[in-house]
């Protein structure tokens, strides 16, 4: 792929640059953690980005969003991370957006994208349940109930999980604790779950999950089940992407700060930025910045 913008997705840029700049800036963050915010972000500023086209960046067209693929969702999150906006980008309009279009019914799209794209609904993926990050390994349990299935189980670091209107849950149908078959992918109703907020350095929104023999209903289910693996690796790919490019932006925050810095700090009489050494590694940060925003965009 060519790595020059074209106009749409430069205006894109533009926009998210401007609303993040204006409405998130490094101090909302930390007037989030200072007041305590309990889910992490403000509805309202999600309003905002909703009303900018910024939240339907995954949706298509025809579903109320304004489907400029990943790039576009890319360059967001790019913007978001260099003032590092507290917002459910990655997990709502990248994540369970893709989910959505790509592995939903028909009935799944008309009910739940447009309500993304107008940020009336915010989703969270629930995936992990040990320490580390491994998707395959899912203990929690989806058996056969009715017409549907019972989940019960938990979910540790979700994340947006405390603000989430619907969760996207990966849950165990066959297969033993760290088979790739025997997953399949719910929507569920987050009020039907029990939320526990986890309290983060970040201040982010994260939770505890757990199902006590919450019940849903065969159209519940996000793809095919036990053949939920493929689907959830392919999820979760858009959110390291997504993930990748917010890091990008605050990368390049840092080191333009970093080399503001070197301009003015003074040392024996003259700027620090004039010594040699420092400009050796300041020349090695830039490539290696301008090295990993190639990769990130090519992702």
């Amino acid at each position: 792929m060519a790595l020059v913008l074209n106009e749409e997705q430069a205006m894109l840029q533009e926009t998210a640059h401007g609303f993040a700049q204006d409405k998130t800036p490094i101090s909302e963050l930390r007037r989030l953690r200072d007041e305590d915010i309990a889910e992490g972000f403000h509805r309202s500023l999600w309003q905002e980005m909703a009303e900018l086209g910024l939240v339907g960046v995954l949706v298509p067209e025809d579903h109320g969003g304004t489907g400029f693929g990943m790039v576009g969702a890319g360059l967001i999150a790019q913007e978001l991370g260099r003032t590092l906006a507290a917002s459910p980008f990655l997990s709502t309009s990248v994540m369970a957006a893709t989910a959505l279009s790509r592995f939903g019914s028909d009935d799944q799209k008309s009910q739940y994208l447009q309500a993304i794209a107008e940020g009336r609904t915010i989703f969270a993926l629930a995936v992990d349940e040990a320490t580390k990050h491994k998707p395959q390994k899912i203990a929690v349990k989806a058996e056969r109930s009715g017409n549907g299935f019972k989940l019960s189980g938990a979910k540790g670091f979700v994340a947006d999980g405390f603000a989430a209107d619907q969760l996207i849950v990966a849950a165990r149908t066959a297969g033993s604790e760290e088979d790739e078959q025997g997953i399949t992918l719910f929507l569920v109703d987050a009020l039907s779950a029990e939320k526990e907020r986890m309290k983060t350095v970040d201040s982010r929104g994260f939770a505890r999950i757990t199902l006590d023999h919450v019940e849903v209903d065969a159209d519940a289910v996000l793809g095919e089940v036990d053949g939920g693996y493929h689907a959830l690796e392919a999820i979760l790919d858009t959110g390291r992407a997504g993930l990748s490019a917010e890091m990008m932006g605050s990368s390049e925050t840092v080191f333009t700060m970093t080399v503001d810095y070197l301009k003015q700090r003074k040392q024996f009489g003259t700027e620090i930025g004039r010594f040699q050494a420092l400009q050796h590694r300041a020349a090695h940060l830039y490539t290696e910045l301008a090295l990993a925003k190639a990769v990130t965009m090519q992702a």
